[in-house]
């Protein structure tokens, strides 16, 4: 077949992209523009993740500009704390704002004069009803509701009393201002809703400046419209509020008004994300902080030694769609690993260790054996590693009386130790209670690795560190947080099923070239899993290692 002749691979695009694609062929936009606007009054989670690359990825893909905005017009929990969090999540996915950094509370004058504009259009007033009361006029979902009795003040009187809300002159909950759309709308969002509240609260931003607040579903297509947001990109809870969003950038008179899209929102099975949830953990010392790697926060997720590509990898296989579903937590897993694989350097370490002597290697001597960092990346190149007489080994690679299909070392049976030579065992010595300390063995100077020895083969080979030069390091073990039997959350409380085993902390021996670990250096351990050096309990010479993730997989790539 001629290379004119070759039919291109049809790109798949989701529908996001072709609701852009028209409005472009359509001319209703020049430039697209994209954001993320979190609340700042918690840490993102791995499902943030997803809008924040989301929304990136289209304005690149599109030569738009993404914003990074703080809607933080609700001063109850919003703290300064969750606002650096958050720009460092952003920041860490490589999700490039550059100088579009806003804050909500940057247009609460703008947003002011549009509620003082709609009053003026006879499309809002100031409503005494108390929020008791509110919510007993709206109706349900089958009765329609009725209208306040201050639903008709005059256009006057609603602007005089709206500049008085705003002067201080009424109590927290005296008085709200309400749209005035219709009260037997079917989409109870569309009944008065209240768009201002009086609220004395300090704000992180600006301080004692306002005792009135916007509502979400009032400020939020403002803040789009100010910053020129061309899609609104939100999930499928915010589907029923879209109506409203429509009205608020068409009564607020915007030329070029912003179009909310919604997708659905990434479930991950057997985690915790609700901000409620971790609060609770991390206030009763369940977790030590949100950030704690046993949690799926982005902070918990880069602290344990996830990367921002394999996230990315994560997300690009989620997709996007309209309909709910959940994703397996080892699709996560298996992310982390194909990123890793290439990138790490295999490493031995000895989490639960016996000493093993090699009773005819010369006393006092050690030798410098090559080791690969990486067989299947050579760029990462070589290191030696020290051998002696003494040596520290995997309790559970060695059996006295081993078990069927057992390959590891038992007496009379030889092995290859990784790196270095066949040995076979002959005795073990045991303390009072029974257990192995001590494995003897003889090894065969012929079968040096790398000498191309090749009379006879071994079916095992095990890994090792040598016990002159080990270096002992804390390594944390980590499980799921929660307890996959019972599910996340207790029915009768409310509470997290917590797994009592989620932690397990060993000192492990390490060989020595992991003495220079840094903050955020991973490695695999050989066979046993990769590991990441802990950003907060490492010192110099003396790091913390946290297992990111097992060697082994149940997840299997979809055909």
């Amino acid at each position: 077949m001629e290379a004119n002749e070759r039919k291109e691979t049809p790109v798949s695009r989701n529908f996001i992209e072709d609701i852009i694609d028209r409005d472009l062929a359509e001319g209703k936009y020049e430039k697209i523009c994209t954001r993320f606007p979190p609340e700042p009054n918690g840490y993102l989670h791995i499902g943030h993740a997803k809008s924040i690359l989301l929304n990136y990825g289209l304005a690149q893909e599109y030569g738009g500009q993404f914003n990074l905005r703080f809607d933080d017009t609700n001063p109850t929990k919003e703290k300064t704390e969750f606002v650096e969090s958050i720009k460092a999540d952003v920041d860490w996915l490589g999700a490039d704002y550059g100088e579009h950094l806003y804050f909500a509370s940057d247009y609460f004058e703008i947003m002011y004069e549009k509620a003082v504009l709609l009053i003026k259009k006879g499309l809002a007033f100031v409503c005494d009803l108390s929020a008791e009361e509110i919510r007993a006029y709206r109706g349900t979902l089958k009765e329609p509701g009725k209208n306040s009795p201050y639903r008709d003040r005059s256009v006057e009187e609603n602007l005089r009393l709206f500049t008085e809300m705003r002067e201080g002159k009424y109590e927290d909950g005296a008085k709200v201002l309400r749209a005035k759309i219709d009260m037997s709308s079917p989409n109870i969002n569309m009944r008065d809703p209240v768009i201002y509240r009086i609220a004395r609260l300090s704000h992180h931003n600006t301080g004692d400046a306002w005792c009135i607040y916007p509502m979400y579903d009032f400020a939020h297509p403002i803040e789009d419209a100010v910053e020129g947001v061309t899609h609104s990109i939100c999930t499928l809870e915010f589907e029923d509020h879209r109506p409203l969003y429509d009205w608020v950038v068409q009564h607020t008179d915007w030329e070029h008004p912003p179009k909310q899209i919604e997708f659905a929102k990434m479930y991950l099975t057997n985690v915790v994300t609700g901000k409620r949830y971790i609060k609770k953990l991390v206030e009763n010392g369940t977790v030590d902080g949100w950030d704690d790697p046993r949690l799926v926060t982005i902070a918990a997720l880069r602290r344990r030694g996830f990367t921002p590509s394999s996230i990315r990898k994560f997300v690009e296989l989620v997709g996007v769609s309209k309909a709910d579903s959940s994703v397996d937590y080892a699709m996560l897993e298996y992310c982390i690993r194909e990123d890793l694989k290439m990138k790490a350097p295999r490493m031995m370490a000895v989490l639960d260790p016996i000493k093993l002597v090699i009773d005819n290697y010369p006393e006092g001597e050690t030798e410098l054996l090559d080791a690969d960092n990486n067989l299947e990346n050579p760029e990462l190149g070589k290191r030696k590693v020290p051998f002696g007489r003494e040596l520290y080994i995997e309790r559970d690679d060695f059996m006295e009386v081993p078990v069927p299909k057992y390959k590891r070392l038992y007496i009379g049976n030889e092995v290859r130790l990784m790196h270095a030579y066949f040995v076979t065992a002959v005795s073990c010595e045991k303390d009072a209670d029974g257990r192995v300390t001590t494995v003897h063995c003889t090894y065969d100077p012929e079968t040096k690795a790398g000498s191309g020895f090749t009379a006879r083969k071994v079916k095992g080979t095990i890994h090792w560190v040598p016990a002159a030069e080990a270096k002992e390091y804390t390594v944390r073990l980590y499980e799921n947080l929660v307890d996959e039997e019972k599910g996340v959350y207790n029915p009768e409380d409310g509470s997290v099923n917590v797994n009592p085993n989620s932690l397990t902390v060993v000192r492990a021996m390490c060989e020595p070239a992991l003495a220079e670990a840094k903050a955020f250096d991973s490695f695999q351990f050989v066979r046993s899993g990769y590991y990441c050096a802990d950003c907060h309990d490492s010192k110099d010479g003396e790091p913390v290692f946290n297992r990111i993730v097992s060697m082994k997989s149940s997840f299997k790539l979809p055909k």
